[in-house]
């Protein structure tokens, strides 16, 4: 399992490299879940990393704009991201979810074909009104992307395990590997959700607000950082 790790600037990516993180993530959580970060953030981070480790970026949890989200992930791919990471927030059919991914793959693979697209749900879709993660892998593997994930999209200390069970996630990720697809675990996930984590064994577990001591608006610490893949272990 590779440890995701998500800064919102140069000192957080250092701190993230320096703990042994596997993938830097540039997020901005004032945007929310997979708020987007400003181009130059994006080519700052993959100056840290030069070459050492994949950069990610979010470009923003989506509602039904195939369009906007096409154009954002070409300028997060332009700007040095080898993941592209769109949340399908407002997406509430696969109809829909397809129009939005078969566009944005175009958009990034035209661009570079070794560019990734990561198609992400979020399990705590009941509340928010969007498609389910179990409808999710089909789509995105039919549409070319390389990544499927799973987050919440209300951050409120609510896990993705509590809105999912240990069966679901397991059937998830089976179905994005059998799809061919690597498949990322996010959503609050905490120290203690680590266990869980080693028995369904996602390619990727993605985290901020633990390696924050708890608090995603603070900063990444390297001690946490590091203690979170020694644990992953």
């Amino acid at each position: 399992m590779r440890l995701l790790v998500s800064p919102i600037n140069i000192e957080e990516a250092k701190a993230a490299m320096a703990g042994g993180a596997d993938i830097l993530d540039v997020k901005n959580p004032k945007e929310g879940s997979l708020g987007a970060n400003f181009p130059w953030v994006i080519r700052s981070v993959a100056g840290v990393a030069a070459g050492k480790l994949p950069v990610s970026a979010t470009i923003g949890d989506f509602d039904y704009k195939p369009g906007t989200a096409s154009l954002a992930a070409l300028g997060a791919a332009f700007s040095g991201a080898d993941y592209i990471k769109v949340g399908l927030l407002k997406i509430e059919t696969q109809e829909q979810a397809r129009d939005m991914l078969s566009h944005i793959v175009r958009s990034v693979k035209e661009f570079d074909a070794e560019k990734k697209l990561v198609a992400a749900a979020y399990s705590d879709h009941a509340r928010v009104g969007s498609i389910s993660p179990m409808a999710l892998p089909e789509v995105a593997a039919e549409c070319g992307a390389d990544v499927v994930m799973v987050d919440t999209a209300i951050k409120d200390g609510r896990t993705t395990f509590e809105f999912m069970t240990e069966s679901e996630i397991i059937e998830f990720i089976s179905a994005g590997h059998d799809l061919g697809m690597e498949v990322a675990i996010a959503g609050t996930i905490k120290f203690k959700d680590l266990e869980l984590l080693r028995r369904v064994a996602p390619d990727i577990i993605g985290v901020r607000g633990a390696v924050c001591g708890g608090d995603r608006s603070d900063q990444i610490k390297e001690e946490l950082v590091r203690r979170m893949k020694a644990d992953l272990s």
